[in-house]
């Protein structure tokens, strides 16, 4: 992804090499240099790919839990993500947070034990978000940003013709009564 669009290296993107020595040890320098350094946060993808939110069981890479046994006071915090269409063009980025996860320090965390916890934690996260998701009601979310409304084009200069002879001020949202 970095070589084909090189802005994702400006905004702090790192590439790790999946299913090598090299990739590993990088990931974990570079993961314990982030989180090392106060108020700072370390995004990542733990599957090392986009995927479909529906697909179970996850499967995070080994290195998550190796990064949580050797960064001990690090919170993790998961985010999921979904893009839905809804009632416009353009798609919905929907986001749900799950609780910090933490281990008590001084436990000694093993790396396979804290992956699964990380996964299973973010596929409760995932099934949360989803439930909320499904009835399609844009009042159970908090609105960050806002985006155009509407079709644009012929469509909307159509329903807006129609709303000004109907007396009827122009919603360029879909689904308003």
């Amino acid at each position: 992804m970095l070589e084909r669009y090189r802005f994702f290296a400006r905004l702090g993107f790192f590439g790790v090499e999946p299913s090598t020595t090299r990739g590993a040890v990088r990931f974990l320098q570079t993961g314990q240099t982030i989180l090392g350094q106060p108020d700072t946060a370390l995004w990542l993808t733990p599957e090392g790919r986009f995927r479909d939110v529906r697909e179970r069981p996850l499967q995070f890479r080994a290195g998550l839990g190796h990064l949580a046994a050797r960064v001990p006071r690090a919170v993790f915090l998961p985010l999921a993500i979904e893009l839905v269409f809804w009632d416009e063009r353009t798609p919905e980025a929907l986001l749900r947070f799950g609780g910090p996860v933490t281990w008590p320090a001084g436990t000694g965390l093993d790396p396979e034990a804290g992956t699964a916890r990380l996964a299973a934690e973010l596929a409760t996260t995932m099934d949360q978000l989803a439930e909320v998701a499904r009835p399609r009601d844009p009042a159970a979310f908090r609105v960050l940003l806002r985006g155009g409304a509407g079709v644009g084009g012929v469509y909307d200069g159509w329903r807006r013709i129609r709303s000004w002879l109907r007396g009827e001020p122009f919603q360029p949202e879909h689904g308003r009564s």
